[in-house]
C-alpha cells in the first residue's frame, strides 16, 4: 500500500473542456476516500488520470512518494476495478482472476497460490470452472475484485463498481468492500455518484462538480457542516430542504423562518435537513399542505407544500399520523438551520 498525492491536477479536452480544474487531492497510506458527485463532475477523469489512462495538462501524481505523472499504467502499481467487469467472456473463473500475473510471468505456484487466496477471502473458489456467462452480477463483481487482489497493488482504483447491480446486492456488497479494505489496509479511491455509497463505505469523501472539489472530509462533517449550498444538496438522502429568503442576521424570513446567527444577506437561502424539521403547533410555525406520506417502517416521509409553494419533506419517528390534504405547521429545531448566500451559494456564517 502506498500514499496517493494529486496537486493541481489539470485536464483540458480537445475543444477547450476542462475536465479537471486544478484539482489537489491526498489519500492517505492505508485510507479509503471517495470521489463523489453528478455525472460529468471530472471524477472518474481523476481516476484514469491516477491509473495514466489520461495524460493531465498540468500537475502532478504521486504514489508512494515516487512521481508517476508521466509513467505508463503497467508501471504505476495500481489495480482498477470497473463498473462493466472487464471480465474475459472465454476465460474461466479461475484464468480470469490469474491473468495479470500470467502478463507478468509470475511463477506457477505463486499464481496458484494468490488465485486461491483471493478467491477464498471472496468466497468464490467454488466457482472457478464457470465463465462470466454463468455468473451473477455480485459474483462478477467479486471475480473482477479478486482479479485486481491478486496484484497486491499499492493502490486500488474503483470506477463505480456497484452501479450494475440490484439494490439488495448492492448493498450486501458494499459491506464486504468495507470488510475487505479493513482486511487489506489497502489505500483505496473510490468514484461513485452514489452519495449513499460514499458516506456508508469511505472514511474521507470528496464532493465534486465542474471539474473541482468542493468540499472534502469526513463523511458526517460534509453532512453537519456543508461548506456551501451545491454540497448541502448533494449529500443526505432525501435531500436537503431549501427556502428562499433573508436574513437579517438574527432570523431568516421567509416562507419559513427561525432563528439564526448568520450575516446579513437581502438574498438568502436558508437549508434544513428532513430530521431537523419540527411538525407541530409552535407559535412560529409556518403552516403547510401534506402532499404524500411515506411509510418506511421505523420512520416516515411526509412531503408538503409551503404557502409560498416550496416543498419540505420531513422525516418522522414511526407511524406519521397525517395524511395527504391535511393542514400541519411546520418549523425548524433549534440551531439545526444553515443559512447560505442566494447569490452563489457560499455559507453565510
Amino acid at each position: 500500500m502506498a500514499a496517493l498525492g494529486v496537486t493541481h491536477l489539470v485536464k483540458r479536452f480537445a475543444g477547450g473542456v476542462v475536465g479537471v480544474d486544478d484539482v489537489t487531492l491526498t489519500v492517505g497510506e492505508g485510507a479509503f476516500t471517495a470521489l463523489v458527485g453528478p455525472s460529468g463532475c471530472g471524477k472518474t477523469t481523476i481516476l484514469r488520470l491516477v491509473a495514466g489512462l489520461e495524460e493531465p495538462t498540468s500537475g502532478e501524481v504521486r504514489i508512494g512518494g515516487r512521481d508517476v505523472t508521466w509513467l505508463p499504467p503497467r508501471d504505476r502499481d495500481v489495480a482498477m476495478v470497473f463498473q462493466n467487469y472487464a471480465l474475459y467472456p472465454h476465460l474461466t473463473v479461475r484464468d480470469n482472476i490469474a491473468f495479470p500475473l500470467r502478463v507478468r510471468r509470475t511463477a506457477p505456484a505463486e499464481i496458484v497460490r494468490r488465485v486461491r487466496q483471493a478467491a477464498e477471502l471472496l468466497e468464490i473458489d467454488a466457482l472457478f470452472e464457470r465463465k462470466p456467462a454463468q455468473l451473477s452480477g455480485g459474483q462478477r463483481q467479486r471475480v473482477a475484485l479478486a482479479r485486481a487482489i491478486v496484484r497486491e497493488p499499492a493502490l486500488f482504483l474503483f470506477d463505480e463498481p456497484l452501479s450494475n447491480l440490484d439494490a439488495q446486492v448492492r448493498a450486501q456488497t458494499r459491506a464486504e468492500l468495507v470488510a475487505l479494505h479493513r482486511r487489506l489496509g489497502a489505500t483505496m479511491l473510490y468514484v461513485t455518484h452514489d452519495q449513499v455509497e460514499a458516506m456508508t463505505m469511505a472514511q474521507t469523501v470528496a464532493v465534486m462538480a465542474s471539474g473541482r472539489v468542493l468540499q472534502e472530509g469526513a463523511p458526517m462533517s460534509l453532512y453537519r457542516d456543508p461548506a456551501s449550498l451545491a454540497v448541502a444538496k448533494f449529500i443526505g438522502s432525501p435531500s436537503i430542504n431549501t427556502v428562499a429568503g433573508r436574513s437579517t442576521g438574527a432570523r431568516f424570513e421567509g416562507a419559513l423562518s427561525c432563528v439564526l446567527h448568520a450575516a446579513e444577506a437581502s438574498g438568502a437561502v436558508l437549508a434544513v435537513r428532513p430530521e431537523h424539521l419540527v411538525l407541530g403547533a409552535a407559535a412560529d410555525a409556518s403552516p403547510a399542505t401534506v402532499t404524500l406520506v411515506e411509510p418506511l417502517g421505523p420512520e416516515s416521509l411526509v412531503r408538503m407544500r409551503l404557502a409560498s409553494g416550496e416543498e419540505l419533506v420531513a422525516r418522522c419517528a414511526g407511524e406519521a399520523p397525517w395524511h395527504i390534504g391535511d393542514h400541519v405547521r411546520v418549523g425548524v429545531a433549534e440551531g439545526r438551520g444553515l443559512c447560505y448566500r442566494a447569490s452563489d451559494g457560499s455559507r453565510l456564517l
